[in-house]
């Protein structure tokens, strides 16, 4: 399919036969595929293939989905890639530390393939939907350039995980208005994933620890803005 072949995704899972169904379906729907086994080999086949989308199982030996994806997001070359856990724990806990770490999506299993295919294609339509006109957003000392997903702050760069990139790029881009948790899920999140409402709290913070905490401001009782007069 036309829409999907410029895509790559890596598929993480221990269980043989999950990756024989993923792997079956992703293909059938046109996009370039790899697995791998465990974490270790995960992170080693990642840096080389460059996926657009990581679907990756949190329960798995040596390595467990939570800590690989942790590792993924220190990566530069991973920077834009979407990842995706799958699992059969159902426990808000794991929830929380998937989207900690970054994640883009939370699938428990069992796996229905046509369903996961709709989220995913949803999540790259997504991202065709930016406009180029918006790469680049210029405040004060903080230069956000989401064709690179860098932060500059005085010139120096630094990188965030995808999700704390696109809530920041996402406020900047709107200076001075107030988002509700709710607008800031729909927006970055999207309204197919079901989010924690904490885990924009969770987001806001880890973006304040590495830009400095006058830029987003909290609003009590409403919920987050970019803020221009600091």
């Amino acid at each position: 399919m036309s829409t999907t072949q410029s895509h790559k995704v890596l598929v993480v899972d221990d269980e043989p036969d999950i990756l024989e169904l993923l792997q079956y379906n992703l293909i059938k729907e046109g996009y370039e595929v790899k697995t791998a086994p465990d974490g270790k080999k995960a992170l080693e086949v990642a840096k080389d293939f460059v996926p657009n989308l990581i679907l990756m199982d949190i329960m798995m030996p040596n390595i467990d989905g939570v800590e690989t994806g942790r590792r993924m997001r220190e990566m530069p070359e991973l920077s834009s890639t979407y990842i995706i856990f799958l699992t059969a724990r159902a426990e808000e806990y794991s929830e929380v530390a998937a989207f900690d770490i970054g994640a883009d999506d939370y699938i428990t299993k069992p796996i229905k393939p046509r369903a996961l295919m709709s989220r995913i294609g949803a999540l790259f339509r997504r991202e065709s939907k930016k406009t180029k006109s918006d790469d680049k957003v210029t405040i004060g000392d903080l230069m956000i350039d989401r064709k690179s997903y860098t932060v500059f702050n005085k010139g120096v760069p630094i990188t965030l995980p995808k999700k704390e990139f696109e809530l920041l790029f996402f406020l900047a881009q709107n200076p001075n208005k107030v988002f509700s948790r709710d607008d800031l899920l729909q927006n970055i999140w999207g309204t197919d994933v079901y989010v924690l409402a904490r885990t924009v709290d969770v987001h806001i913070r880890k973006v304040r620890e590495k830009i400095g905490e006058g830029y987003i401001k909290t609003v009590k009782g409403v919920g987050y803005k970019f803020d221009l007069n600091d």
